[in-house]
């Protein structure tokens, strides 16, 4: 069976980002999501209130009972909250999930500004996930830490992701959302050359989890044999239709509609353009 994809990201129980909408994504696109949880939070559309953060010994057991029994195709790490948590992460995976694809959302900050990771944790992604990653998928301000630049237009989204993958990641996709202007770029960085995707900015106030349902649609599409460009290409497509299709939900920055056209939407090409 291929389309399994083990997730590794915190709980937000308003269902808009974090383990919800990976799993949401995932399965929406036609795969199977698994989770281990790496923390616990409060939070709505409105902000991040509190962060319970669990035992990384916890974090590793939840990983090898989910590789050595249902395994994965490809695996998606988003936020992870503390140093201990990283590095526990790595090991488990070095040594569980040898070749299998890491696609690493770098979660510093969450969409209502609110922080999601403790200090140290830019140098433990750095140092412990960075270098096994398939792709990294981080937006303006945290490609800016890991690479210790400023990104002030698209130029600077391409020399941001060479630095990624200097820092031992196959490829970077670094998104654009938080630049200013009428389009968005986002741009796909890699031994083999750039991608630049562009598109229209959308005026919504729905993007709660857009990050993380990003690098989930990466990782299900990786999943399902799509390759590198592909998979981005069609992940950004399904998340502006989830965006398109939010049902405006909260006081705040609102969730997406994770099923816009119905289940295994990625199956359908005309959708998928």
């Amino acid at each position: 069976m291929t389309g399994r994809v083990l997730v590794i990201a915190g709980s937000d129980p308003s269902g808009g980002a974090g383990v919800q909408a990976d799993i949401k994504t995932i399965t929406a696109l036609g795969g199977y999501a698994a989770a281990a949880i790496t923390a616990l939070t409060v939070q709505n559309t409105k902000g991040v209130f509190d962060v319970r953060q669990l035992d990384a010994a916890f974090i590793r057991e939840q990983i090898v009972a989910v590789l050595s029994d249902i395994g994965a195709d490809v695996i998606k790490v988003g936020m992870i909250g503390d140093v201990a948590a990283a590095e526990a992460i790595a090991e488990a995976l070095k040594r569980e999930a040898p070749g299998v694809p890491l696609v690493l959302d770098p979660v510093l900050v969450a969409t209502s500004g609110d922080a999601l990771a403790g200090a140290g944790m830019v140098d433990a992604m750095k140092a412990h996930l960075v270098p096994l990653a398939a792709l990294v998928t981080p937006n303006t301000d945290e490609a800016g830490a890991l690479t210790g630049t400023t990104i002030d237009g698209p130029d600077d989204l391409v020399a941001a992701g060479k630095a990624l993958c200097a820092a031992g990641a196959a490829a970077a996709l670094v998104k654009g959302g938080h630049l200013d202007g009428g389009a968005v770029t986002d741009v796909l960085v890699a031994k083999s050359g750039v991608t630049r995707f562009e598109n229209p900015r959308l005026a919504t106030t729905s993007t709660h989890g857009t990050g993380c349902t990003l690098a989930s649609a990466v990782a299900a599409h990786l999943s399902l044999g799509f390759d590198r460009k592909e998979a981005v290409g069609r992940s950004i497509a399904y998340v502006r239709s989830a965006i398109e299709a939010a049902p405006g939900l909260g006081a705040g920055a609102g969730p997406l509609n994770h099923t816009p056209h119905g289940p295994a939407w990625t199956n359908d090409p005309d959708k998928a353009s």
